[in-house]
């Protein structure tokens, strides 16, 4: 299995847009996707300092992230409705060794 963390910047004055878009479309599209074993959307504390926020995801294997993601599946993207809110992204890939996930 391979764990996938995505991090975005979002410019303050847009946060609660990009909650509801987190919410409303980006969760439920890479719910949906075969091979994807669980998404989490994580959202700022209140009284945070940041308005960062990340996706949490686990993928059954790279098969399945590449199914969805493309070839170049280890570079971060936005969609198209994430222009102008994402000022910065990260993303991070971990194989998993926890046998709970199994």
């Amino acid at each position: 299995m391979i764990i996938r963390i995505f991090r975005a910047g979002i410019a303050p004055d847009r946060a609660a847009e990009f909650e509801t878009f987190l919410r409303e479309t980006a969760l439920p599209l890479v719910r949906d996707q075969d091979g994807c074993l669980s998404v989490h959307g994580g959202v700022p504390l209140e009284g945070a300092e940041t308005t960062e926020f990340c996706v949490v995801m686990v993928w059954r294997d790279e098969d399945a992230l590449r199914a969805f993601a493309g070839d170049d599946w280890h570079q971060p993207h936005i969609l198209p409705e994430e222009e102008g809110l994402v000022l910065t992204r990260a993303l991070h890939h971990y194989r998993s060794t926890d046998s709970v996930l199994l």
